[in-house]
């Protein structure tokens, strides 16, 4: 589904059609201010870039070495330009780039199946049987819409098997989904010439009109003529020129990499321009039950490019003091190497990194113990309070309570700020 603004009620939809057509509906639309487009540093009106590690990266092999130990494995450990923060040796373009940035050794789910902890992940809430919860990308887009953007406030670039959801905020507030980010997002463009296109357009406009007499409730609860209204204005608006990347210098693109995840981070950082204010950039494959090292060594040839010249680049546009940029999976691996070489499912001290925004930045927060033999970690940090501090820095109430469609008021986060961070 889409979220972004309506026609204007004063556009007849013979207009629209037309216009439409033309290529010229977005200059007949409140445009994304170009004023705070252009606006660098702090001052700039806030975003969030979620690198989702779908299937739990191993915190031992990323951003929690214990290089030596039992528990380490076959892996080594490199300094950053991070004062004391050490990471895996296979991320040394990354290492470059952490300045300012944070990690959490110390994260903490009670959720150890990759669904349930996946939902409780994005959302901060664990799942329950009658309520969906959102995740946050559309809090953020229910809490601060953007009325000037043409294109979706809520998207999810690479493929997912749970995606990000409006849950009980509704279904429009869904992330919109970008398979093949870089690549044609498919349906933008029509597939018949002008005259043909308007007249299905004028016929399905009979149609329409013909069902919403008499039926002005249920027509209003199928978000039929928004959608469409709200299709064709995407349709037609320059601001879809983020998602292209043709233009971008050779060097740059090569420099993201050539994956869906490398594309994906690129598009990011052009929608942050844009103006979009909830990104999620999904890299897939991390669920490392054998062969747990040789995994994780091939995927952070996809991660630590793309990852390490995002950074580079927010810094480089001075974006990254508005773009709070969280790397994180829905749990991680356990200290114990099992009989197949791999690391099962570990809700418990697990590691993310988290900076920009206005966060603090170059600190190491909580630690896990070196022999594997204590699970709790130190300074445990809960999802909700990872949440919380995100939406108190993006000047959203964290604490503002929503009525959910059966009465029952929710929180839209239930955590406590971390104080370190804020």
């Amino acid at each position: 589904m889409f979220d972004f603004p309506l026609f204007s009620q004063s556009l007849s939809r013979r207009d629209l059609c037309k216009v439409a057509l033309g290529g010229t509906l977005s200059f007949m639309l409140p445009g994304f201010d170009l004023q705070a487009a252009q606006k660098r540093g702090p001052e700039r009106r806030k975003s969030v870039i979620t690198l989702w590690m779908g299937g739990g990266p191993s915190q031992l092999e990323t951003w929690d070495p214990h290089p030596g130990t039992q528990i380490g494995g076959p892996g080594k450990a490199i300094s950053t330009v991070v004062p004391g923060l050490q990471i895996s040796d296979m991320y040394p373009l990354l290492a470059e780039q952490l300045g300012g940035m944070s990690v959490i050794r110390s994260m903490v789910s009670k959720e150890g199946d990759h669904e349930r902890g996946t939902k409780y992940l994005k959302t901060g809430y664990r799942p329950e049987p009658t309520t969906v919860y959102p995740a946050l990308g559309a809090i953020i887009t229910h809490e601060a819409p953007d009325k000037g953007l043409e294109i979706p406030q809520h998207i999810s670039m690479g493929n997912t098997q749970f995606p990000a959801r409006g849950g009980y905020l509704g279904a429009h507030l869904d992330a919109f989904r970008v398979p093949d980010p870089g690549k044609n997002i498919g349906n933008m463009r029509s597939g018949v010439g002008d005259p043909r296109q308007e007249r299905r357009l004028e016929n399905l406009d009979v149609v329409s009109q013909a069902f919403r007499r008499g039926r002005t409730i249920q027509t209003k609860k199928t978000l039929h003529q928004s959608t469409i209204d709200r299709a064709l204005t995407m349709m037609s608006s320059e601001q879809l020129q983020a998602f292209e990347i043709e233009k971008e210098p050779a060097a740059v693109r090569a420099a993201y990499g050539d994956s869906p995840f490398g594309r994906g981070c690129l598009v990011a950082r052009r929608l942050v321009e844009q103006g979009v204010h909830s990104i999620e950039v999904n890299l897939n494959g991390w669920d490392s039950h054998a062969n747990n090292y040789t995994g994780h060594q091939t995927q952070s040839k996809i991660l630590d490019p793309a990852f390490a010249t995002l950074l580079k680049e927010l810094k480089e546009r001075e974006l990254l003091d508005s773009t709070i940029v969280l790397c994180i999976g829905e749990f991680g691996r356990t200290p114990k190497i099992n009989p197949l070489d791999g690391r099962d499912h570990w809700p418990s001290g697990f590691s993310c990194i988290v900076g920009g925004g206005g966060l603090k930045g170059d600190l190491i927060i909580g630690e896990t113990d070196p022999t594997g033999k204590e699970k709790d970690p130190t300074e445990p940090v809960r999802i909700q309070d990872l949440y919380a501090t995100i939406l108190q820095k993006l000047q959203i109430d964290f604490t503002k309570e929503l009525i959910s469609p059966i009465g029952r008021p929710l929180a839209l986060s239930d955590g406590t700020p971390i104080a370190k961070l804020v």
